[in-house]
């Protein structure tokens, strides 16, 4: 079965990464930074070792982000991020193919592991299994 295993981040999760300490997020020094980006990596090798790897990406900061819907006249509403009404947004994801839900928990475990600065905010990691088909579980 199909998963996607996703993490969560904030804006200041991201400033933090360029060292910019806030009181939501800890400064990341360079050899903390090293160390995830080593650790993430061994991950992905891992995966793609095992044939289980689809996909996985790092996404941009929130900053970045825009959001489009469409307004009470019809008409498209477009705001760029971030959003103070949102605290954690997708950081990054994986799609896995793996043979249980046993084993993409394993992999999800594996990723919550990740070295980082203390006062790091420890979120979830989050699994959705991927739908095969229309109405399919």
């Amino acid at each position: 079965m199909k998963y996607l295993v996703m993490v969560q981040g904030t804006q200041a999760d991201y400033e933090g990464m360029r060292g910019n300490a806030s009181e939501h997020a800890p400064a990341w020094t360079e050899q903390e930074l090293q160390a995830m980006y080593a650790y993430m990596g061994a991950i992905n090798n891992d995966l793609a070792e095992t044939g289980e790897m689809i996909d996985g990406q790092g996404l941009a900061e929130p900053a970045q982000t825009r959001h489009v819907r469409l307004g009470d006249d019809g008409k498209a509403v477009i705001t760029d991020g971030p959003y103070s009404e949102t605290k954690e947004l997708l950081a990054g994801y994986w799609v896995l193919e793996c043979e249980s839900l046993e084993r993409v928990t394993d992999i999800a475990e594996r990723v919550a592991r990740c070295p980082g600065p203390e006062g790091l905010v420890n979120y979830p990691v989050v699994i959705r299994p991927i739908m095969d088909g229309a109405g399919d579980i």
